[in-house]
């Protein structure tokens, strides 16, 4: 039961919401990955590889928030739980311990990979159903196409 109703027809709610569903949840994790790897990053370009880190999570707690209100605003309730984040991200998981600065870079460059694939994915599905919603994803992804992009510019 939703309190909120939507301007959506049911099947274009049902895949509009699992579009930004799907958005939020590797949000979160990438979120949660960019600072585990930021605490552990060891190496001679740790302060920049350090601060470039913590740009991503910037990115994605904005971005997450965005996602999840937008779920709201078309009636479908965002979960952004640590259980359904970990059952359902696209981001491989991180090694404990320190990491080192050139697998620092790896790791992001594979995880912004993983969820920009992703949202290419969902851009296509909801830009006929909602194209408020895609609009949204279309600007996250373009901000994450950045991050990959310097993050893949420090691997060369």
């Amino acid at each position: 039961m939703s309190v909120v109703k939507s301007p959506l027809s049911d099947a274009d709610l049902k895949t509009v919401g699992e579009a930004l569903q799907g958005a939020l949840v590797d949000l979160v994790d990438l979120g949660l990955v960019a600072k585990q790897v930021h605490w552990n990053v060891m190496g001679p370009r740790f302060r920049s590889v350090h601060l470039q880190l913590d740009e991503v999570v910037d990115t994605a707690r904005m971005h997450s928030d965005t996602v999840a209100e937008r779920c709201s605003a078309i009636g479908v309730p965002p979960d952004g739980r640590a259980a359904t984040v970990a059952s359902q991200s696209a981001i491989r998981g991180v090694p404990d311990g320190w990491v080192k600065d050139t697998d620092a870079v790896r790791i992001l460059v594979d995880a912004l990979g993983a969820v920009i694939t992703r949202l290419r994915e969902r851009i296509a599905a909801t830009g006929d159903p909602d194209p408020v919603s895609q609009d949204i994803l279309i600007g996250l992804t373009a901000d994450l196409e950045k991050h990959a992009w310097m993050f893949q510019a420090e691997s060369v």
